[in-house]
């Protein structure tokens, strides 16, 4: 007998009245739940924008372009999946309006629809569908956790095909609607209103759409009279009201929902059998991260991307300062964050803030001070060290400066075993690449200590990539003379990964090409940042 399918069950969070109300933190947090009660779940985003991914859109537009193991650029929330499941997620686990009008209009070139009329419905919202059942089985879910993207009834209205794609798998398969909505608490009534959220449940009632657990965020917990209000007009079971009123962290809110019985009471809509999930270790996490620190460190972040306007914002930098807050609590110890930018002046990418950037370098070199460089910033500490320690007074990039004499960084020919074509004229390396670290480097010391290596026996570590430029190989001898240690090279000795300075030279100066930001979770955090807030700790003191 042919074997039975598995059952997959899948779960939509939208989010109603305001944008950035926490979705995907309500989303991250179910999941959590879901696994910690022994199912197998997979997370997907799902994005109203025209672009194909997020690596295009400048970080002060829409933040920290996540950068995922097989080298998806996706949305910040895809961040967050990550470090509250401790699992990785890719290109099954999101999707943007570019991505696909692109497949069914490449679809339709090839013929593929036999000459219909291909429209958004039923064309586009097939293509969802084909993608969430593609998820499932690749990860073989017992849940898939789709986060609606934008708020529903928004202007644009493009998540109406994600609303579409929703309504029709419900007519087949096990289908929950979770609405994350908002209710304000007005200064000058001082009572909560639920105006503004019945008006994104209506609207989600006109689509077809009736849902079955309302997450409510507000300033303070939502009351017993609000729950019945909901419950009143929408025939909502006031058991599946939940109150998400703001915490102190955002890693209280799994917690926070199993208390009021969530997961339990959400098993219990797909008649499955429910347990007391284990939080010991994530409620661990959150005594440590609430628990008043006798240690603080000082820690500076030089980047380009903190303006917007007379604002500064540091989302940017969003994967990197939590990885950084990971290291401090595996050391005990706050952090005190000093985010500067490295040009105020000038906007764009390519050149802009690179000068402040190589001052800021050359200050933590001669001064001591632990230094950490992330992709642009091994980049950056190489030429800071080639002027200033090898005499080569023009090194430079040939990204900034192809006409220097002396380039430092410059682009190879393409090679699809190493890059991928991202658009005319661009390629980059990205997702995850080995590394072979040098024995009785600081590098390889640290990784060691942490057993971090993905091949032991090899001395290999693997890290994520996202970049267009590559150290030049012609200047490895050169600037090794000049006393930089080049501590980790890609297996077949085409890419310098890893520099540092020796210890006798300096306490702490390590960079790599990758980003070890964003393998960096809060229950497994990354070797190199929690080394990096020691070596901080040594020098305050």
């Amino acid at each position: 007998m042919p074997r039975k399918a598995k059952t997959v069950r899948y779960i939509f969070v939208s989010g109603g009245v305001i944008s950035a109300l926490g979705k995907g933190v309500t989303a991250a947090s179910i999941s959590l739940l879901l696994k910690q009660q022994g199912y197998k779940v997979c997370p997907i985003k799902c994005e109203n924008n025209l672009n194909v991914d997020f690596g295009t859109i400048n970080p002060i537009e829409h933040g920290d372009p996540f950068l995922c193991f097989d080298g998806l650029e996706g949305d910040q929330d895809l961040g967050n999946y990550e470090r509250f499941l401790n699992q990785n997620v890719g290109y099954d686990n999101f999707m943007t309006m570019g991505q696909l009008y692109q497949t069914v209009i490449n679809k339709e070139r090839r013929m593929e629809y036999d000459g219909e009329d291909v429209e958004p419905i039923p064309h586009i919202v097939d293509e969802i569908i084909r993608r969430y059942r593609k998820a499932a089985e690749e990860s073989h879910a017992d849940f898939v956790v789709v986060e609606l993207g934008g708020t529903v009834g928004e202007y644009e209205n493009n998540n109406g095909l994600y609303y579409e794609a929703a309504r029709i798998l419900g007519m087949t398969e096990p289908v929950a609607h979770v609405h994350v909505t908002y209710v304000p608490v007005p200064e000058h009534i001082g009572e909560p209103k639920t105006k503004p959220a019945q008006f994104g449940i209506r609207t989600l009632m006109s689509m077809g759409i009736n849902i079955n657990f309302l997450v409510v965020r507000s300033e303070k917990p939502i009351d017993d009279q609000r729950k019945y209000k909901f419950a009143l007009k929408f025939h909502i079971n006031p058991k599946n009201i939940f109150s998400n009123e703001n915490l102190q962290d955002i890693h209280q809110v799994p917690i926070h929902l199993q208390n009021q019985g969530l997961d339990r009471r959400m098993l219990k809509e797909f008649k499955l059998p429910a347990k007391k999930a284990n939080l010991t270790r994530w409620r661990r996490l959150v005594d440590k991260r609430l628990k008043k620190k006798n240690k603080t460190a000082n820690i500076a972040i030089v980047g380009k991307y903190f303006g917007t306007g007379d604002s500064n914002l540091t989302d940017a930098y969003y994967a990197l300062i939590e990885a950084i807050k990971h290291g401090g609590l595996e050391n005990d110890t706050a952090i005190n964050f000093n985010f500067i930018n490295s040009d105020k002046q000038e906007n764009g990418w390519g050149s802009r803030g690179v000068n402040g950037k190589i001052k800021a370098i050359k200050y933590a070199r001669e001064n001591k001070i632990p230094y950490i460089g992330l992709c642009y910033g091994m980049q950056l500490a190489c030429i800071e060290y080639a002027r200033n320690v090898a005499g080569m007074k023009n090194a430079d990039t040939e990204e900034n400066n192809p006409t220097a004499e002396h380039q430092i960084i410059h682009s190879i020919p393409f090679d699809p075993k190493y890059q991928i074509i991202k658009g005319d004229g661009c390629s980059m390396r990205l997702g995850t690449f080995p590394c072979i670290l040098k024995a009785n480097t600081q590098t390889g010391k640290i990784y060691d200590k942490h057993n971090a290596f993905a091949d032991k026996s090899n001395s290999i570590v693997e890290e994520r990539h996202r970049h267009r430029f590559e150290f030049n190989n012609e200047y490895r001898q050169r600037l090794e003379k000049a006393g930089l240690v080049i501590s980790g090279v890609s297996p077949d000795n085409m890419f310098v990964e890893f520099i540092e300075l020796p210890r006798k030279t300096h306490p702490f100066f390590i960079a790599t090409q990758g980003h070890p930001e964003y393998k960096s979770t809060p229950l497994n955090p990354h070797p190199l940042f929690v080394e990096f807030i020691k070596a901080s700790l040594n020098y305050r003191n």
